[in-house]
């Protein structure tokens, strides 16, 4: 782990572009940080270009910002390790990012105040009116009527900034959310419903039993990011399948 890789990457999505200063600033940590998590494994290597520099692509910034997201829950660093064991070694930053907003649904990020400057740090690319506006449109960021400061969504700031580049009209991708937060929040209820039906209910009856209340603060710890990896694959899996037959229709 934490070894160099000398291939480049095959897909553009996943061209190496960034160095690691770059990578730093796009995501928010140090230098230190990435070189640390390099080293545990839970980044992959660089790319090594010219000048033996280490360059680095979208996958690197997505697996930051989930990692930055398993912390905000509580978990500790052996089990972000554990977690990131679990995926598939070969995920792409959008399969990563929808890891990472999944995760976000339990605890959504404080939004924070920055400026133009540091919101176009942040997103590594000039900003225009009109970007800024669809970005409002997605909540992503408001402005606080104090120049030219924002409120940005973090958690969503990633998600909305590569929206900016799809091909698709702004009202079709407003309307694609709308439906992603009705499901979703559709089964986030019967999860609920399920759990305090069938676990919180049986628990309370037996909260005399340290064994099963150990077992309990176990099933607590774990149980959000083992329904977020359940509600990825279910999804990923279903999508698949829809697009499969409504093209294999046309």
């Amino acid at each position: 782990m934490g070894t160099e890789a000398t291939e480049p990457a095959e897909s553009e999505e996943r061209q190496p572009t960034l160095t690691v200063d770059e990578l730093a600033a796009r995501a928010g940590v140090t230098v230190r940080t990435i070189r640390f998590y390099g080293t545990r494994g839970l980044l992959p290597p660089p790319v090594i270009g010219p000048r033996r520099v280490g360059h680095y692509g979208p996958e690197h910034l997505s697996r930051l910002a989930l990692i930055e997201e398993l912390q905000h829950q509580g978990m500790t660093l052996a089990a972000i390790e554990r977690y990131v064991e679990q995926l598939p070694p070969d995920l792409s930053a959008h399969d990563l990012a929808i890891h990472r907003a999944l995760v976000a649904t339990w605890a959504p990020d404080a939004p924070e105040e920055m400026s133009r400057a540091e919101l176009e740090r942040r997103a590594g690319r000039a900003l225009g009116d009109e970007d800024v506006d669809r970005l409002a449109a997605m909540d992503v960021v408001a402005r606080t009527g104090a120049g030219d400061t924002f409120r940005v969504d973090p958690g969503l700031l990633r998600l909305g900034l590569r929206l900016l580049d799809v091909p698709i009209a702004h009202e079709t991708i407003l309307a694609s959310r709308t439906v992603l937060v009705e499901h979703t929040r559709s089964a986030a209820q019967e999860l609920t419903r399920l759990f305090r039906d069938e676990v919180w209910g049986p628990y309370r009856e037996r909260e005399s039993d340290p064994e099963h209340v150990a077992a309990m603060k176990s099933l607590s710890a774990h149980m959000q990011p083992l329904v977020v990896q359940a509600l990825v694959t279910a999804f990923q899996r279903s999508l698949k399948e829809e697009l499969r037959a409504a093209f294999r229709a046309e």
